[in-house]
C-alpha cells in the first residue's frame, strides 16, 4: 500500500475521514473534515472526490461533505452482527412489551462494550446506550456481563491495563464487580450513569457456550424488581442463543 510522505498509508487517510465524522453530525465543511482528519486541504479534497465517485461520501453544496448512502448499504448488509440482531430483536421486543423500558444488545470490542441494537419508547428513563455508541467496560452492566464472561487469561490483561479517567473506580472494584456478575449470572449497576437508572444485563451465548453478546434493560432505580427482571432476560437469552444456532444450521 502507498505511503504519504508523512509515512501515513491511503488506507490510514480514509479511515481517519470516515472517522471525522462526529456522533449525530450529517456533515461537514471541507476544511473542518481535513483538520479533524489531519491532513492537508488538497490531500482531504482528492481522497474525498475520490470517495464520493463511489458513493462512500457525499459531496454538498457550500463545501459541505457526508457520510454516502452506499457506505451504510455495504455496513448494514455484510455486518457480523446481522444474524445476531435478527435473532435478538423478536426477544427484545417482548421484554421490551413487558417492561415499557429501554432494552438494549452489546458485543465487546476491545475493552469497550459496542451497542449494536437499542430498543426505547416515549416515557422510558434516559439510556445514554446508543445504536453504534460504545461505552467502557466498567460503568455498563452489559459491559461487565461481557467481560465477566470471558477467559480468566483476557480479564487479567483488562484489569492490568485499566484505568479511570474519573479516578473514581479502582481495578479492585472492578474485579470485584467481575466476580459478583460470575457468581449471580448477571451484571447490574446503579445510578453509575445516571443516577436515577439501574442497568442490568445477561450474557448471550452461542452453541459452544461462548459469550457472544450481553443483552439489558435499564429501568428506573426506584422500580427495581430483580427477581423478575433476571430470568426474563435469561429467557430472552437463552431464546437468542437457540435462534442464532437455527440460523447457523438452516
Amino acid at each position: 500500500m502507498a505511503n504519504s510522505a508523512s509515512g501515513d498509508s491511503v488506507v490510514d487517510r480514509i479511515v481517519r475521514i470516515i472517522e471525522s465524522f462526529p456522533e449525530g453530525s450529517s456533515s461537514l465543511r471541507l476544511s473542518e473534515l481535513a483538520e479533524t482528519a489531519g491532513l492537508p486541504l488538497t490531500s482531504a479534497h482528492r481522497l474525498v472526490r475520490q470517495l464520493a465517485e463511489h458513493g462512500l461520501l457525499e459531496l454538498g453544496v457550500g463545501g459541505n461533505v457526508g457520510l454516502g448512502l452506499r457506505l451504510w448499504e455495504l455496513v448494514n448488509r455484510n455486518s457480523p452482527t446481522l444474524a445476531l440482531r435478527q435473532a435478538a430483536l423478536p426477544f427484545m421486543e417482548d421484554i421490551q412489551q413487558v417492561l415499557n423500558q429501554n432494552v438494549n444488545l452489546a458485543v465487546l470490542d476491545g475493552w469497550e462494550a459496542l451497542f449494536v441494537e437499542r430498543l426505547s419508547r416515549r416515557g422510558s428513563v434516559a439510556n445514554r446506550a446508543r445504536v453504534a455508541g460504545r461505552m467502557p467496560v466498567h460503568i455498563s452492566s452489559a459491559g461487565l456481563a461481557l467481560m465477566a464472561s470471558q477467559p480468566r487469561e483476557l480479564q487479567a490483561e483488562y484489569l492490568k491495563q485499566f484505568s479511570d479517567p474519573a479516578g473514581k473506580v479502582t481495578a479492585d472494584v472492578v474485579r470485584h464487580l467481575l466476580a459478583e456478575t460470575v457468581q449471580q449470572g448477571y451484571a447490574q449497576l446503579a445510578g453509575v450513569v445516571d443516577p436515577d437508572t439501574w442497568g442490568i444485563a445477561v450474557p448471550v451465548t452461542d452453541g459452544k457456550r461462548r459469550t457472544v453478546a450481553a443483552l439489558g434493560v435499564v429501568v428506573p432505580l426506584a422500580e427495581m424488581r430483580l427477581q423478575a427482571l433476571v430470568p426474563a432476560l435469561q429467557t430472552a437469552a437463552r431464546g437468542i442463543a437457540r435462534q442464532l444456532g437455527d440460523q447457523r444450521n438452516a
